[in-house]
């Protein structure tokens, strides 16, 4: 899977084997931010609580989809605007309270391909869409949202080296979800997201279970 660059990386380890002791067991080693996860607010907040605080009513939330695939083919770095979620509310309706968005940016077709999912330069930048901070700061004051989501490796674009969507969103224990997939199989609003985590004490994060209900 396309690890972000200094992440730990996925190691198993046979610990039994049926031969010499009757059954199968490996062990194994993931960073918390790996695959479909969820992030922390003690990831970009000292102060903030961890992954095994988070209670289970706040890991079901409802959500929306805001499709900026044809921006994000136009210009990998594209940030969402206050104009596209505007225009996204004026055609589906305004964004209720409670709300997480998630943004749908075609990345997660490029998973399979590391090269074109982290999409690095020469000196090793990447470049991948993501949420504005005005953007950001427009969700989280005048929709009062319940966190955000991305299909690509980070809320923030690649471009943006001081993770502001991420600080501005877990300033309080709200949902961060990157690395998602099939939101392309999603409706623009009323789907219910159940985010199954492992409950790591003391944890960033952890890679997260993301189920999607709708009628």
């Amino acid at each position: 899977m396309p690890q972000w660059p200094g992440d730990p990386t996925v190691k198993f380890t046979t610990v039994a084997q049926i031969p010499d002791h009757g059954y199968y067991l490996r062990g194994f080693s993931i960073g918390e931010h790996s695959a479909t996860h969820i992030n922390a607010p003690s990831s970009f907040h000292g102060n903030g609580i961890s992954i095994d605080e988070y209670s289970a009513p706040s890991l079901v939330v409802p959500a929306v989809v805001i499709d900026i695939c044809k921006q994000a083919t136009e210009n990998p770095d594209y940030l969402l605007t206050i104009a596209d979620i505007l225009i996204w509310e004026a055609e589906i309706g305004e964004i209720a309270p409670d709300s997480t968005v998630l943004l749908y940016t075609g990345w997660q077709h490029k998973w399979l391909d590391k090269n074109a999912f982290l999409n690095q330069d020469e000196k090793g930048n990447m470049h991948f869409p993501g949420f504005s901070k005005d953007a950001t700061q427009f969700l989280i004051t005048e929709r009062q949202i319940s966190g955000v989501g991305i299909d690509t490796h980070g809320v923030d674009s690649g471009q943006e080296t001081n993770f502001t969507t991420n600080s501005l969103v877990l300033a309080k224990p709200r949902i961060v979800l990157e690395n998602l997939t099939n939101l392309n199989q999603l409706p623009p609003q009323g789907t219910t997201l159940v985010i199954g985590i492992l409950r790591l004490r003391g944890g960033s994060g952890s890679p997260a279970a993301v189920m999607a209900f709708f009628s």
